[in-house]
């Protein structure tokens, strides 16, 4: 049965942050215009109503003292009249906004002035603003309505906008994370636009191209020296054998030969850096390899092979018998040197476990992975560091996994898995 996986966008991105800050300023935009508008129009009717109002109690009173009668819409001391209105000064007129809302009539703006002196009558006229407010009602609906239909015709934009620059971003911060992981030929290359993103881009691009250039020339002097160091201690080792038997010539045997193997490695790595290495696979049973090359190295370690993984088992694997010999010698000379006894080898599968019970690998390297003439800790013992860094190399040159990690209850575990 097929089952659909339902695909939910990560709000965290940065994508739908741009998105939902163009919503809420679109929004706030929206909200500050209508009530302005709203605001606007309001006082513009009230303005008006007055106005209406102001003439028409005048209309009205030269109406009343002409004739005697009272104009349309005049009415003399009307019972819903303000009470700031109910006793004006002889001559004036006044206003005021009454708020009540009866049926139809409502709000609306009241104008009185005295017929004549003190206790004379007061000519009063009724302004209606019930249609005009019903007016500005619908103008806010329609403002409403207007605003929703632009907002959800302006989110997908501000959501494909987001997304053009956060792919841009995704693009700069995977060729980042390629070279942090150690390919320098990742670049970004060229990107659409001058701005800031652009910037990024070229600054990552030149950042690699800088870091590769003074990689590029430190491996070169590595393999220089490594080569030009190679003959005279050829020479070397040459002219020791001619010393005659004793202490002191098996001490400068013994510190030639470590100089011989330092010389070695800086050429294993060069080559390896360079990559000028290829495997030659063939058919072998990693049980056996891996016997024989915990064997060569003459150390005390313990070999289990599971699974019936015997010399003369059938089972077998595609590798590279020399480099993986190399491989596991190394893990197993590291685990002697900066671990401590027992030492154990494991083989399940395809997977090979180097096992100490020593301080186990230190923090830094657990973090950055092995490091030339980097050991890590004081504590791990003396060394160069090239050891796990070769290993490291020839896994990668062999398609395997080699993971580094400390046993909850102490000691280090050096884990190979070989590809399929």
């Amino acid at each position: 049965m097929v089952r659909f996986r339902r695909l939910r966008p990560d709000l965290t991105s940065l994508r739908w942050k741009i998105a939902a800050l163009a919503a809420v300023t679109a929004c706030l935009v929206v909200a500050a215009v209508g009530v302005l508008v709203h605001l606007w129009t309001a006082d513009s009717i009230r303005d008006r109503a007055e106005a209406e109002a102001f003439n028409g109690v005048y209309s009205a009173m030269d109406v009343y003292r002409r004739t005697g009668t009272l104009a349309d819409g005049a009415e003399l001391d009307p019972a819903g009249l303000p009470a700031a209105l109910r006793d004006p000064a002889d001559g004036d007129r006044h206003t005021a906004y009454d708020e009540r809302v009866d049926g139809n009539m409502g709000p609306s703006v009241w104008a009185a002035m005295r017929t004549g002196g003190p206790g004379s009558p007061v000519l009063a006229v009724q302004v209606n603003m019930s249609g005009e407010f019903y007016d500005l009602r619908r103008l806010d609906m329609t403002m409403t309505l207007a605003s929703l239909v632009t907002l959800t015709a302006a989110a997908p934009l501000a959501v494909y906008g987001a997304g053009l620059l956060a792919r841009r971003l995704r693009r700069v911060s995977e060729t980042a994370g390629r070279i942090s992981a150690g390919d320098l030929d990742a670049r970004t290359g060229p990107t659409k636009g001058r701005d800031e993103v652009a910037d990024i881009a070229a600054t990552v691009d030149l950042m690699a191209d800088s870091l590769g250039q003074r990689l590029r020339t430190e491996r070169q002097f590595t393999a220089d020296v490594a080569h030009e160091l190679r003959t005279p201690v050829g020479g070397l080792l040459a002219a020791v054998d001619l010393l005659p038997p004793g202490e002191t010539e098996d001490l400068l045997r013994a510190r030639v030969r470590d100089l011989r193997g330092l010389v070695e490695d800086l050429l294993e790595i060069s080559r390896l850096d360079a990559g000028a290495e290829q495997p030659v696979r063939a058919r072998v049973p990693l049980g056996a390899v891996v016997s024989e090359a915990v064997a060569r190295t003459g150390l005390d370690t313990e070999v289990a092979v599971a699974d019936g993984q015997g010399a003369g088992d059938a089972t077998t694997v595609e590798t590279d018998p020399r480099r993986l010999e190399r491989i596991v010698s190394n893990l197993v000379v590291n685990a002697h040197r900066h671990g401590e006894a027992p030492v154990g080898v494991t083989v399940e599968g395809r997977t090979v476990v180097v096992r100490d019970h020593g301080p186990g690998f230190p923090a830094d390297l657990l973090r950055h992975g092995p490091r030339r003439f980097h050991t890590g800790a004081t504590e791990r013992g003396t060394g160069h560091g090239l050891g796990l860094t070769i290993a490291l190399g020839q896994a990668r040159l062999l398609g395997a996994e080699l993971r580094l990690d400390n046993a909850p209850e102490g000691g280090a575990i050096a884990t190979l898995r070989l590809p399929d």
